[in-house]
């Protein structure tokens, strides 16, 4: 990883390049999922022709495609009467998970509960409009929804589900990864057990999506899917979307640092590498001083031989990592508003100046002493953000994501005479004869 100053290069184009490379779509796979794709089809499928396989093998075969797939890909023998986890292994996983992580999934499930609480929409009163009708809106929750957890991801499991109960949902069922003895991750299947999930499918991938938004045997279709993933499940939530609702496209995950003068490169280097390790993943610096950018560059080399995932780490930051020198924060702020990150760290003196600025962003952290993690783990927003620059359009998941709106209305005699005329003039300037009778006849 370079550093790349404006002052020598072009840093938008620079970043559109690799948010193209980000984007669901790109091939953003590591080298092990690619030798493990042709491994299993024998020949090089791009993540999308591997996406269109499975889906299209899961509508034909059903359970049959999804019990062979887990075989070929996670190594795993199972059965269709074993793709659901038993009631029973998920009080065992909480009972055998040690009491530190029990305890701090307990104090994060309560961030998060009363932070969806806070926010769900309150419903506005009914508002008389200029005829005299009533008109308002009311909220229902879905009845059924899957939730994608990678493996080993116990927050995700809580920053998911907490919402969706939050909103009311009557039905959720959730998928992840299964290891070669068909075992999902211990703290996984605890924490379901913690938000009260009680359907959990050991299921993982674009497997996952494709069992959820078409349904099999074993695994009933849902109504809407929310979660993160790799390229592989981005692609097929894309691939879907229509059968089934999507929540967003969180793909790969990323991390843009701003920081001035006054930051700490240790800090910063800490943060790259937080996100690095998932592998892949983007990590960028944009800064005005050149000096941080040097120290960070020389920090992050001296962290990586401490990471228990540092090869990971560095190769994910040769490939995907980014630091440049911008001339001034304005332009440091432009340049992140047009990467449109999922994370988005304000390591400056005056974050909150710089707050009114930003407009494209998954979760924006303040300050020095507020890093990636936190939001990741314990403050309460769902950790399940917008990726490869959809945060120009998307929002992070909460609990109204889980909630329909349907719009009420209600007029009495009087509130349609007055607005009888209007329709009919308006329906049979488009041709529709019988809208206008519907609203007059009923004056005749």
């Amino acid at each position: 990883m370079n550093i790349v100053s404006a002052k020598t290069a072009d840093l938008s184009a620079a970043l559109s390049a690799l948010s193209a490379a980000l984007g669901a779509g790109a091939g953003m796979v590591s080298r092990e999922g690619q030798e493990r794709t042709l491994a299993v089809f024998g020949r090089a499928l791009s993540p999308a022709e591997v996406v269109r396989e499975l889906i299209r093998a899961v509508r034909e075969r059903g359970d049959e495609a999804l019990v062979e797939y887990i075989r070929k890909l996670d190594g795993a023998t199972l059965t269709p009467e074993r793709l659901r986890v038993s009631p029973g292994m998920l009080g065992d996983a909480w009972d055998q998970t040690p009491p530190p992580v029990r305890e701090a999934l307990q104090r994060a499930r309560d961030n998060i509960r009363r932070f969806q609480e806070h926010i769900r929409p309150a419903l506005p009163p009914a508002q008389r409009n200029a005829e005299g009708g009533f008109v308002s809106i009311t909220h229902r929750p879905l009845r059924r929804v899957g939730l994608y957890v990678p493996a080993g991801l116990a927050s995700t499991v809580l920053m998911t589900a907490i919402p969706a109960a939050v909103a009311g949902v009557r039905e959720v069922a959730l998928a992840t990864p299964c290891n070669r003895e068909g075992m999902p991750s211990r703290e996984v299947l605890a924490a379901a057990h913690l938000a009260g999930v009680e359907e959990v499918y050991r299921i993982g991938g674009a497997l996952a999506i494709a069992a959820f938004a078409c349904g099999t045997r074993s695994v009933p279709r849902v109504e809407k899917i929310c979660g993160p993933g790799n390229t592989f499940v981005t692609l097929a939530k894309k691939e879907l979307y229509g059968t089934v609702d999507l929540d967003m496209l969180a793909g790969p995950s990323e991390v843009l640092i701003i920081a001035d003068a006054k930051a700490e490169p240790r800090f910063i280097a800490a943060d790259m590498l937080s996100q690095a390790e998932h592998n892949p993943a983007a990590a960028v610096l944009l800064t005005p001083e050149e000096r941080i950018a040097r120290r960070t560059l020389e920090e992050i080399e001296a962290q990586l031989p401490t990471l228990s995932r540092g090869p990971a780490a560095r190769d994910c930051l040769e490939r995907y990592g980014f630091i440049g020198v911008t001339r001034d924060l304005d332009h440091a702020v432009e340049l992140a508003n047009q990467f449109a990150p999922e994370h988005l760290e304000l390591a400056v003196a005056r974050p909150d100046a710089l707050l009114p600025k930003i407009h494209s962003a998954g979760a924006v952290f303040l300050g020095q002493y507020t890093p990636e993690p936190v939001g990741d783990y314990v403050a309460g927003p769902s950790h399940v953000l917008p990726t490869g620059g959809t945060a120009r359009f998307f929002s992070g998941l909460s609990v109204q994501h889980f909630l329909r709106t349907m719009s009420v209305i209600h007029y009495d005699r009087d509130a349609l005479r007055k607005a009888a005329s209007d329709v009919a003039v308006l329906a049979r300037a488009e041709g529709l004869d019988a809208h206008a009778r519907s609203a007059t006849i009923r004056f005749e």
